[in-house]
């Protein structure tokens, strides 16, 4: 996607992806990532989603990568906390005790400046992004992260009755973005209640992205 469409969505407050409420699946697959208290999780794409509180909240330290610096300042004051702002690269970052947020293209977020991460959590990057994208973001995901485990929500449903963002990412597509690293284990699938935006029926799937033996 062309980064103005995502700036222009956070400058006019357009922001319908935004959830009001904690996510219900990472409140019930988070478990499964085996991850121990402290552990450090990294959310890509992460907007000021209310999900970062909920990880702060059982005992997490998060680092996130989002493009919008206004998306980032509302998490800030959302959470009640001033972030030390400095230089990482082409990048800000955006830091407190627990949290280290890196503002500008997820693509220039490098393995020595965002390690170490233990678990990945990503509820609306990969579907944020285009076909032609995916592959590249998936792959860049796995190296910055060194394949450590990700639970991933994706939607799916007709393309061609709805235009994305969120765009529809097929089950299949899910395992051959991470067949050659990692395992990958759908948790669960469930209807959207009304379809997509109310025009087209579209599932959710739930995946537990597993690092390679």
């Amino acid at each position: 996607m062309d980064p103005s469409f995502w700036h222009a969505k956070w400058e006019k407050n357009e922001i319908g992806f935004h959830q009001n409420e904690i996510n219900p699946f990472l409140v019930k697959y988070f478990g499964d990532l085996s991850v121990a208290a402290g552990s450090r999780v990294f959310v890509p794409l992460c907007g000021k989603t209310r999900d970062i509180a909920w990880l702060l909240s059982q005992g997490c330290r998060v680092a996130g990568a989002e493009l919008s610096r206004v998306a980032i300042e509302q998490l800030f004051a959302e959470l009640g906390v001033e972030p030390q702002i400095s230089r990482v690269g082409r990048l800000e970052r955006f830091a407190t005790e627990d949290i280290d947020v890196y503002v500008g293209d997820i693509f220039d977020l490098i393995a020595k400046d965002l390690r170490p991460v233990d678990a990945v959590y990503d509820r609306a990057a990969l579907v944020a992004l285009p076909q032609d994208m995916r592959h590249r973001y998936s792959r860049h995901l796995t190296d910055i992260t060194d394949g450590v485990p990700q639970l991933l929500i994706t939607y799916e449903y007709d393309q061609t009755a709805q235009a994305g963002p969120p765009f529809s990412v097929s089950t299949q597509e899910v395992r051959h973005h991470y067949a050659d690293r990692s395992d990958s284990t759908l948790l669960e699938t469930v209807d959207v209640p009304g379809g997509l935006r109310g025009k087209c029926p579209a599932q959710e799937h739930v995946f537990l992205i597993g690092k390679a033996a």
